[in-house]
């Protein structure tokens, strides 16, 4: 790996990364300050469609909302798709105001993606400046959705299914990457009763009772390694002087093993039905979304990840190769495409207001990802 960190060409990108240190700075907090939550993004779309077309690439958007844009390359390599997802988790009228304070930037949303929105960016931007050569073609993929329902990513497979031959999440950490994807299922658990006034007869429970219960034991349940399992919304009654006809929570089941996946899942369904049944009331599990186990098999001593761990090397990286993602790379597993994740600098909070990057690091970042997105084209 080392003669191509040393390829004039990639040399040259490198140390491009070097000099254009306050333009990507710049850029990252620029692109944390323009809110973009799920089903939202079209603000933060613009501007990046805006910065790509500036570097003498076509871009598009697509059906999605995604920005699309291709550099060729000189045949007989790899398609090699990079996507950051540019949505965040945040609300309209959330402050997403950047502070860069000891090293430091943070804001909501800084780290996830916008990080990687960044970083990708000023990859195209090196690998433009430095005119640095590809096998196969280096699609750049800022994707919309990615925090939500996927439909983003969905609609980018959908269209280039049978065209792309390695992808590339820029979506985690910095020291490792991953080459498999977590089992994801997602439901709204509803318990339904009779409702009614807070004054009506004692014998009738607001739905929130076996509700509360259900998640208590919930949280009960044994949790298996390379498993998670999480509880975070709830709803129930619209005033404060009814008991709940619907009361309701949204379930987070998680697992790197498919029979771990499936054990957990039926525990809880068993929990719901047995506290509804025991207060004589029925539950209504509404299904958001279930991905199974992204695995492709042998992929761990695949080319394309003993690629990557090389390139971490060269870096003088040792890195923590896991399985355990849960981004767009999970996708692109589960449409049979070697997929990786990785990210571009160490970050804290995500998810929270207190969100927060180190700075320095992303430079690296960026380098490596130029010797990645190259390596595998090849």
């Amino acid at each position: 790996m080392r003669p191509l960190v040393t390829r004039p060409d990639i040399a040259a990108a490198t140390a491009f990364v070097k000099d254009d240190r306050e333009t990507i700075l710049a850029q990252w907090r620029e692109l944390t300050e323009i809110a973009a939550p799920s089903g939202d993004e079209a603000r933060r779309a613009e501007r990046v469609e805006t910065l790509v077309r500036a570097m003498g690439l076509d871009v598009h958007r697509d059906a999605a909302g995604n920005v699309i844009a291709t550099r060729r390359g000189s045949g007989g390599g790899k398609h090699v798709v990079i996507d950051a997802h540019l949505d965040t988790v945040f609300p309209i009228g959330t402050d997403v105001t950047t502070r860069v304070e000891g090293g430091t930037i943070a804001a909501p949303g800084v780290g996830d993606n916008t990080r990687n929105v960044a970083a990708l960016l000023a990859t195209l931007r090196a690998m433009q400046a430095a005119n640095v050569s590809t096998r196969g073609d280096l699609t750049f993929l800022f994707s919309v959705a990615e925090e939500t329902n996927f439909a983003g990513i969905k609609q980018f497979l959908e269209e280039h299914k049978g065209r792309i031959d390695r992808f590339i999440a820029l979506d985690g950490g910095f020291e490792g990457f991953t080459y498999g994807g977590t089992g994801t299922y997602w439901y709204r658990y509803h318990i339904l009763g009779p409702g009614g006034h807070t004054r009506s007869s004692a014998r009738v429970l607001s739905a929130s009772v076996p509700l509360a219960r259900a998640i208590a034991r919930v949280y009960e349940l044994r949790v298996p390694r390379a498993s998670w399992l999480n509880i975070g919304m709830l709803g129930g009654s619209e005033v404060i002087n009814a008991k709940a006809a619907d009361a309701w929570c949204s379930v987070d089941i998680r697992s790197t093993d498919p029979q771990s996946l499936r054990r957990l899942d039926a525990s809880v369904a068993r929990i719901f039905a047995e506290e509804a049944s025991r207060a004589g009331m029925t539950v209504r599990p509404d299904v958001i979304s279930k991905e199974e186990v992204a695995a492709l098999p042998g992929h761990r001593a695949s080319p394309m990840v003993l690629t990557g761990e090389a390139v971490y090397r060269a870096f003088g990286f040792d890195p923590q190769i896991t399985n355990t993602a849960s981004n767009h790379s999970s996708a692109a597993l589960r449409a049979g495409i070697p997929a990786i994740s990785a990210g571009v600098a160490p970050c804290e909070g995500a998810h929270s207001l207190d969100e927060r990057c180190e700075i320095e690091p992303i430079f690296t970042g960026i380098q490596r990802t130029i010797v990645l997105a190259v390596a595998l084209t090849d």
